[in-house]
């Protein structure tokens, strides 16, 4: 992910998610999953659509190491 943030669907995300018990919860009204964990006071979204954009692919790989930044 960190060097090809493009082409990464949304089952991509939620099995890097579920690696590092990190919840991606999907959308009950509108499009967007939600991203968090309880060490990161952040809540990451990301749209559904594909192809997702590599900037939230980027915000993703930020937050997964602010995760295991936490775990360490």
């Amino acid at each position: 992910m960190r060097q090809g943030p493009r082409d990464w669907r949304i089952d991509d995300i939620e099995r890097l998610c579920g690696a590092f018990g990190i919840a991606c919860t999907p959308p009950r009204k509108g499009s967007h999953y939600k991203v968090k964990h309880r060490s990161v006071p952040q809540i990451l979204t990301i749209p559904a659509h594909r192809p997702i954009k590599p900037v939230y692919i980027r915000e993703l790989v930020k937050f997964v190491d602010a995760v295991r930044e936490q775990q360490a």
